[in-house]
Parts: C-alpha cells; structure tokens; sequence
C-alpha cells in the first residue's frame, strides 16, 4: 500500500477525489482520509447516514471522515492494531501538523505541498511544514490567477528555515473561473468529470495521478481523463 499525503490549509478535496477517480479506473483500491479541520468530504461526497466519524464509498472511492488516527479507523473496518489496511493506495489530506504527525505522514511515499498565495493559506501551510522534526522531500502545488515571480519570492521567504527538501517540478493550478464552474457542477450531480475544465487542469491531473502511479502510464492516464 502507499500512502499519500496531500498538507496544507488551500482546499485539496477536488484534486484528491479526481486522481483517486483515476486510480479506481484501473482497477486500484483507494481510501482517502480526510483529516482536515472543515471537513469538506463531509458536505461534498454523497453519505445517507452521516455520523461523526464515517466511511462512505463514492465513484468507486472511498472516502474516511472524523477518524483521530489510524487505529480508530482500523477499528472502524474491523482489523486488528497490528493489520494492513486493504488498499492499494491510502490518501490523507491534512491542514494540521497533529494530522502530519498522527497518520504518519513522514514516512510517506510521497507528499505534496498545497497552497494558493493569499496570506492564510501560505503562512499557515508554512507553519505545518516549520514544525517537520527532519528533512523531507515535498512537491509544492500553487494555485494562482496571475503566476507572479513576486508571489513565487514571498513564498520562498516564508519557507526559509524549515526543513523541507522542495522538489525541482512544481505544478500550478491556474485559478479559472471556468474551472470553478466546471467543479461545482460536478459537486451539483455528484459525479467526477473533467470535461469541461482547462486544459492546464487536466493536464496537472494527469501529471499527479503519473507521479503517484507512474505504472498506469501517462498515454493510460491521459485516455481515462478523455473519457471523463
């Protein structure tokens, strides 16, 4: 099983539940964890009977709500302390060094930094990341309107002193009215599509769901996105 971990305090839920989407077109089991202070899963992801803490299955993912750590939820499912979790890849979104810490996101197979460059976003994500007790290497995802070298250096400053190991591609998410529509349409009928996001979207999917699962390959990943 990999574990994946998606930290900050920019919203992740989309881009999780669309490369989970993809993961669960080839046949991957996916459990994604959300560990995050909102709680957006919750109100997005289609439960009948919601209760604090939950497991729910929606496009084929499933999806974890309310648990304070890894053995609640394997409590939840039913497995001993000392078993696996049954998946091929276990995904946790976090905005809190407590949630880093707890579900083991240090030792990770791959971990990705989210944020937009408005100020809560940026110095709170930052304030996770000041607390790693060792080096850690992290692919930073930026979602901006207007990609300004300036919010680039603000960032870079911020991060000074932590101890993070930042990898050399770094994936930007425009921030497009159309894709807000796009997704809040999906939200609407409770489905994954990614007809009518940009082009830029798409393809930054596509790049994640390859770094994550490079098996699938990118002609694979990128036909299933198509089909969507």
């Amino acid at each position: 099983m990999k574990k994946i971990g998606f930290v900050g305090a920019y919203d992740k839920t989309d881009i999780i539940l669309s490369i989970a989407k993809i993961l669960t077109m080839v046949n991957k089991k996916v459990l994604i964890l959300d560990n995050t202070i909102t709680q957006k899963c919750k109100y997005i992801v289609p439960v009948i009977n919601p209760t604090k803490s939950y497991i729910t299955t929606y496009e084929d993912i499933d999806v974890a709500v309310g648990f304070e750590n890894i053995e609640k939820l394997k409590q939840y499912i039913g497995l001993q302390e000392n078993e696996n979790l049954d998946y091929d890849f276990f995904i946790i979104d976090t905005d809190n060094f407590e949630g880093f810490a707890t579900f083991g996101l240090q030792s990770s197979d791959k971990i990705y930094f989210v944020t937009s460059y408005d100020s809560y976003s940026l110095k709170k994500g930052i304030e996770i990341l000041s607390q790693l007790g060792i080096p850690k290497r992290i692919t930073g995802i930026f979602f901006s309107k207007d990609m300004l070298k300036e919010e680039e250096n603000y960032f870079e400053y911020l991060a000074l002193g932590t101890k993070v190991i930042w990898d050399e591609s770094k994936i930007y998410f425009p921030l497009e009215n159309g894709d807000f529509s796009a997704i809040m349409e999906n939200q609407r009928i409770s489905k994954i599509k990614f007809r009518n996001l940009s082009n830029e979207y798409r393809d930054n999917i596509q790049f994640l769901t390859n770094s994550i699962c490079p098996e699938i390959g990118e002609k694979t990943i990128k036909n299933i996105i198509k089909e969507l």
